[in-house]
């Protein structure tokens, strides 16, 4: 290398270099914890492949994490009329959404007899179990108070759930928001159980149906969109988990006792925010 491409040296000395040595674990160690990180992955066969299925799955909690993170934010913003940090979260969660829907290509092409070579391993362990998903579904507007039976054994992650669960979903948020902007929603919509899944509501179709006939530059429609991208991203997911599964065990009885594929295609039919998308046929 010539000396044009080495880095410029320190007052007239020796060329920069990075500080290599530490009293302790490096400041990247301390603020990532990447050793605890790589060092979380037990396989419980012999078969290679399961340690690609095991890192993946964790990967995915990561990214459920981090997206509840936004949409607790973007929830919270909407309570206090704060727009732009609502809107920063949104847009941020898609960009998360995406990298989680990536994460399904190191495990979406397996064969029957691979997934077959360690599946014995997950024993009653599955998908639907996972807490941050669920946490994921409540801040939709999935509730579901039996959604919780899993966790009893495990009182911090039931607590958690229980309490998002009581809590009003981003959707709730958003329509309460919508409210407060003038737009018509029922206070039997806004007054609901917020532990009861959201129905779909005629009343709610109409006032998305007029924030879509209205100006396209204003604040609802441009929130409308940001839900949309989410919510379209959110259908990937499932039905990426679908085909995913579909190739990998075709109909059988889902790991943990699950219907598999059939519980999958039920939840893959389901529009999240469904009013956002029926409302586009009366515009």
């Amino acid at each position: 290398m010539s000396s044009e491409h080495l880095p410029a040296p320190a007052h007239g000395g020796e060329p920069e270099t990075p500080n290599l040595d530490f009293a302790g674990t490096t400041p990247y160690e301390d603020y990532v914890q990447a050793d605890v990180l790589t060092h979380l992955q037990h396989p419980r066969s012999d078969d290679p492949g399961e340690m690609v299925f095991l890192v993946t799955t964790q990967v995915m909690e990561l990214w459920f994490t981090v997206i509840v993170h936004e949409w607790e934010t973007a929830a919270a913003a909407l309570r206090r009329d704060d727009l732009p940090v609502a809107m920063a979260a949104l847009k941020r969660s898609v960009w998360e959404l995406e990298s989680l829907n990536a994460s399904w290509k190191p495990i979406a092409h397996l064969t029957p007899s691979q997934f077959n070579a360690y599946r014995a391993a997950l024993g009653e362990g599955s998908g639907f179990q996972s807490a941050m998903y669920r946490r994921m579904e409540f801040l939709l507007g999935e509730k579901s108070a039996s959604m919780l039976v899993p966790h009893r054994g495990a009182p911090r992650v039931h607590g958690e759930l229980e309490k998002a669960l009581a809590e009003p979903s981003l959707y709730d948020e958003v329509l309460h928001f919508l409210a407060r902007r003038g737009f018509a929603i029922p206070d039997e919509v806004l007054r609901r159980e917020p532990t009861a899944r959201h129905e779909s509501h005629p009343a709610v179709e109409a006032a998305w149906t007029a924030v879509y006939a209205g100006d396209q530059e204003s604040d609802a429609v441009r929130l409308g969109e940001a839900l949309t991208e989410v919510a379209e991203l959110v259908w990937r997911w499932r039905n990426d988990h679908l085909v995913a599964t579909r190739r990998a065990m075709g109909s059988k009885v889902g790991t943990g006792g699950s219907a598999g594929v059939a519980w999958l295609e039920k939840r893959a039919r389901k529009n999240v925010f469904p009013e956002l998308w029926s409302a586009r046929s009366h515009v």
